[in-house]
């Protein structure tokens, strides 16, 4: 790999306090934690102990006010590792921007220090049953009553779903205004009438708790509104390149681990009495594999500068989501097959990640929708 220009010597500090963590709080558990659905939620605890959540929330209310470059170092680690189970980019990438950028000094002051120590776990609900990545879709309605909301509808597919203690709801406040009708509402858990769903029983990611909600005439305090009413969809708009940034990242360090397993495999495994290494095939595989992953990376640490300095677009965001997953699926499809048979068992990490990468060509937008948005604009004067 050529040198990486992206990271200071701080980043790289941060990111051996990252792993260490990592090996001794995670490893071994996770497997556990697989099939149990779900990680430890004093694993979140732990985190805000060491500053891993939401570092680039801002000093005055209890942030380390870092740039987003410590963001994706977590992301790293975590998709290198294969550690899925673990929901903090999530919360710490996209749920709790909405609140920094969006939300009123009282709402910061009420929930950016405790998101931070891990007392308050954050969810996003978008997706709904019968939208998926149709956000103008949605069907949620938030109806005022007075000095409340009056919240009914579901989502599902909610990442951080069981653990969520603040949930920010994409609803309809004027269902007649299509996507001007949309707002974000900050609604607590232990709110009455809203209901968490079973843990979903997922292909991969087996650790992540992923839930549907469900919103039963939920009365929602008016200034709990994030943002202004209406103004919801142009928030997501404007959240949703860092979030497929993260993506892109992760994809990314789960590509090069899952080389970096299967070039050890094959040096060792042995067919036909010669090292699976040996043969043409092989070397070709690995050449291509290795030259891709390259190029990837460097247009993806590009990304990571722009967005640095505050020039990613939506358009090159969802470049970089798009050739990102669809380049790890890739990747790991032809790993397992290096790896034959063991490829398929779950005991080995490619099996788990071959598993666990399919839906990052699903989520933060499908990669059909990435496609929409780069088409469209190239072919918006024409």
């Amino acid at each position: 790999m050529i040198p990486r220009t992206v990271f200071t010597e701080e980043h790289e500090q941060f990111r051996d306090t990252v792993r260490k963590f990592l090996e001794k709080e995670v490893a071994p558990y996770h497997a556990q934690w697989e099939k149990e659905g779900q990680v430890d939620r004093a694993l979140w605890n732990k985190a805000g102990e060491m500053g891993f959540l939401c570092p680039q929330v801002p000093e005055a209310y209890g942030g380390l006010e870092l740039d987003f470059g410590y963001n994706a170092i977590i992301d790293e680690e975590i998709g290198r590792t294969g550690f899925t189970g673990i929901g903090w980019g999530l919360h710490s990438d996209i749920a709790v921007p909405y609140i920094v950028n969006y939300g009123t000094d009282e709402q910061k002051d009420r929930y950016l220090r405790r998101c931070i120590s891990g007392e308050v776990v954050t969810a996003i609900a978008m997706t709904e049953p019968g939208a998926g990545s149709d956000l103008q879709g949605v069907r949620t309605t938030a109806v005022r009553d007075g000095d409340h909301y009056v919240l009914n509808g579901s989502k599902t597919f909610i990442t951080n779903g069981q653990h969520a203690d603040l949930v920010i709801v994409v609803a309809k406040t004027d269902p007649g205004a299509g996507a001007a009708g949309t707002s974000l509402l900050l609604v607590e858990a232990d709110s009455p009438g809203f209901k968490k769903g079973t843990n979903l029983d997922k292909v991969g990611m087996k650790a992540q708790d992923t839930s549907e909600l469900f919103f039963d005439d939920v009365r929602v305090p008016a200034e709990n509104l994030l943002g202004a009413e209406g103004q919801g969809f142009i928030y997501l708009m404007q959240e949703l390149p860092q979030e497929r940034l993260s993506v892109a990242i992760s994809a990314m360090a789960n590509a090069e681990a899952a080389l970096g397993w299967t070039v050890d495999y094959v040096k060792e495994r042995k067919a036909f009495g010669r090292p699976v290494a040996s043969f043409q095939n092989t070397q070709f595989k690995v050449a291509e594999l290795a030259s891709e992953c390259t190029a990837m990376r460097v247009f993806v640490d590009r990304c990571l500068e722009l967005h640095y300095d505050k020039q990613l677009d939506v358009s090159t965001a969802a470049k970089a989501k798009l050739l990102s997953t669809d380049f790890q699926c890739k990747l790991l499809d032809e790993c397992v097959q290096l790896h034959g048979g063991y490829g398929y068992m779950w005991e080995y990490p490619i099996a788990r990640a071959w598993a666990d990468a399919r839906v990052q060509r699903i989520y933060a937008g499908t990669n059909e929708i990435m496609k929409l948005i780069i088409s469209r604009e190239l072919l918006k004067d024409g």
